[in-house]
């Protein structure tokens, strides 16, 4: 599996900033409570759908202590101005649903200072292929109805909608062998949106 455990990648962004991707750990606590509250209000609002203000120590420990087979999150980090320690970056993970065990409940939040740069987009890709590793076959996701042109967004991106709200849009995206959905899904968010929609976890709390 080449997503397990000691799974580590190092990327450069097309503006040239050093980024790791890396399974989530415990103690990464500190840091995601940090980058957290760098977050706006509104990019607290689209990944959780409702207002949340601060990340107890019961989220924090549900955020970090994964399991890696239903429960997967990776970090995308870069280095601290010491060179000491990580500074986060965004996060991403899925939470296997409770009797459909080949769909997951997936979320992306990329700190704000970094939206708009990649960062999203490596996450995403690596949840996905860890997904397929364990049986994943789609990603559900949720959006804010009144986010932009949504709906035609989903349907241009081949995802199949499993609920609907005046609220919100509960989606499902496959994953194909070629990522060819996900991949649409990306390509139309950037060119139609000013932010990427973060897939939403309906019981995951964890930021974009």
């Amino acid at each position: 599996m080449r997503t397990g455990p000691g799974f580590l990648e190092h990327h450069v962004l097309a503006d040239g900033a050093k980024v790791t991707v890396r399974h989530i750990a415990d103690g990464d606590a500190d840091e995601l409570r940090r980058a957290f509250t760098t977050l706006s209000p509104e990019t607290r609002y689209r990944r959780f759908l409702w207002d949340v203000s601060t990340l107890d120590d019961s989220m924090v420990r549900y955020f970090t202590h994964v399991d890696g087979h239903d429960h997967v999150a990776f970090v995308a980090v870069g280095d601290s101005p010491d060179m000491k320690s990580d500074v986060g970056y965004g996060v991403a993970r899925f939470v296997r649903l409770a009797g459909e065990p080949d769909a997951a409940e997936a979320a992306v939040t990329v700190v704000d200072a970094l939206q708009n740069r990649g960062v999203g987009h490596l996450l995403l890709h690596t949840l996905a292929e860890a997904a397929r590793e364990r049986g994943i076959r789609r990603f559900r996701g949720e959006v804010l109805a009144a986010n932009g042109p949504v709906r035609q967004l989903l349907a241009e991106a081949g995802a199949v909608v499993q609920r609907e709200t005046p609220e919100s849009i509960t989606f499902d995206i496959a994953l194909d062998r070629d990522d060819l959905p996900l991949a649409r899904w990306l390509r139309l968010a950037a060119d139609r949106l000013s932010a990427l929609p973060g897939l939403h976890a309906l019981h995951d709390l964890a930021p974009r």
